[in-house]
């Protein structure tokens, strides 16, 4: 995405709320990216040593937000700016239960707001097959373009006992 594109419908966001995570309560992120990611297989961070997880999610240029409702931590947002002129979407989902009601878009429109109320000319992430199958459409319509396609190996978060053994039952066990 090279410019700010206008908001897209969302229903009305009186039960979510935007909490800026600055405090580094690695108990409270691991439960929300858990919470969020292990149906799509989420494994990045949970390979990281904490200190170094610590370090990332407290850096200069890198904020982090939770999508909260009355039920806890629901969504969970990470966006980069450590690249001058960037922002990259580094972590972005919300929980399964929040599938289908909007709160995704609402999250999303937040995002952009954020990153666009910097200095920045590319705002830019990335998804895969292990997501939701209807993310791909989701982002064009927020107004990313697709520009490339790689493939990406790596371990299953189940087998190395990083997520739950019935995670993302969807997704076979190779």
């Amino acid at each position: 995405m090279r410019r700010r594109p206008a908001l897209r419908p969302q229903p009305p966001g009186d039960a979510w709320k935007l909490e800026r995570f600055s405090v580094p309560d690695l108990g409270r992120y691991y439960s929300v990216f858990h919470r969020v990611g292990d149906e799509h297989l989420w494994v990045a961070r949970l390979l990281l040593p904490q200190s170094e997880l610590a370090r990332y999610i407290t850096a200069d240029g890198v904020e982090v937000f939770i999508l909260t409702t009355q039920s806890g931590d629901e969504g969970l947002l990470e966006l980069d700016f450590r690249v001058s002129g960037e922002c990259e979407v580094a972590l972005f989902g919300v929980a399964p239960s929040l599938v289908g009601t909007g709160a995704g878009r609402w999250f999303m429109n937040r995002a952009l707001e954020i990153a666009w109320s910097r200095p920045i000319e590319r705002f830019w992430l990335h998804t895969c097959t292990l997501d939701h199958p209807n993310a791909l459409a989701f982002y064009t319509r927020t107004g990313f373009v697709p520009y490339q396609r790689q493939v990406e190996v790596f371990d299953d978060p189940r087998y190395l006992k990083l997520t739950r053994a019935d995670a993302a039952p969807h997704v076979p066990i190779l």
